[in-house]
């Protein structure tokens, strides 16, 4: 009897490893800088209205999100930020870049278990190449997966080309992933299935809601639950 499914798709970032928080401490010291300037709320809005506008340009990561920082610094000061202070968003993005990666409970059982049973395993992700390949490298996790795909953004296309190259289609595929908007709904609109693994910080900018036909839709409550939902489809 033929499988239900052939392939494996996880995301990297606060699926795998936690990443959000560092964007979080980040962001805060980033309010202490410009606390002369701008109230953390109002902050927070203008350098979410750069992170919106200039991910055509930098697409996601920690570099776009430094230029980001810059750029909103330049915005709240009336071009007066000092060159020190531009300076501190500078080291605080290369500290991001330096962090080690922290692998997220249950994260490796996940992996090893969809290796095991068999299924094609995929790391699709976005971001920027150089942090996403470093990150994978510090995980310990890059034996375990048969390919490797770093994208600069996520969409039905992409999913079908990539479940296609790694499998035998996307309707025997399944991603699993923290963002509903970029891991979920559209592998499901590409054909395949798709698994939320909710984290418990997310970037507005990933927000979306859950899809009104939920036949290859699933929710779980962390990776650990990840095994036991894919003997199903054997």
């Amino acid at each position: 009897m033929a499988r239900r499914l052939t392939a494996i798709g996880f995301d990297a970032d606060d699926t795998l490893w936690h990443n959000e928080q560092f964007f979080r401490m980040t962001q805060a010291r980033f309010a202490e800088l410009l606390a002369d300037h701008a109230d953390p709320d109002h902050l927070d809005e203008r350098l979410l209205a750069a992170e919106r506008r200039n991910l055509g340009h930098y697409g996601y990561g920690i570099k776009g999100f430094m230029l980001s920082m810059i750029e909103t610094a330049i915005e709240v000061t009336e071009a007066r930020v000092p060159a020190s202070v531009i300076g501190e968003i500078i080291a605080a993005g290369q500290e991001m870049l330096r962090h080690p990666i922290e692998l997220l409970p249950h994260a490796r059982e996940a992996v090893e278990a969809a290796s095991d049973a068999g299924f094609r395993v995929v790391l699709i992700t976005k971001g920027d190449l150089l942090d996403q390949e470093r990150k994978l490298a510090q995980s310990g996790l890059g034996e375990l997966f048969d390919g490797v795909e770093i994208v600069s953004e996520k969409t039905p296309d992409i999913y079908a080309r990539i479940f296609s190259r790694h499998g035998s289609g996307p309707e025997q595929a399944m991603m699993v992933g923290n963002s509903m908007k970029s891991d979920v709904l559209p592998a499901i609109a590409a054909g395949g299935w798709g698994v939320h693994v909710p984290h418990d910080l997310a970037w507005e900018l990933e927000h979306a809601d859950p899809p009104g036909d939920r036949t290859r839709f699933r929710e779980l409550a962390h990776l650990g639950e990840l095994p036991a939902l894919l003997q199903q489809f054997l």
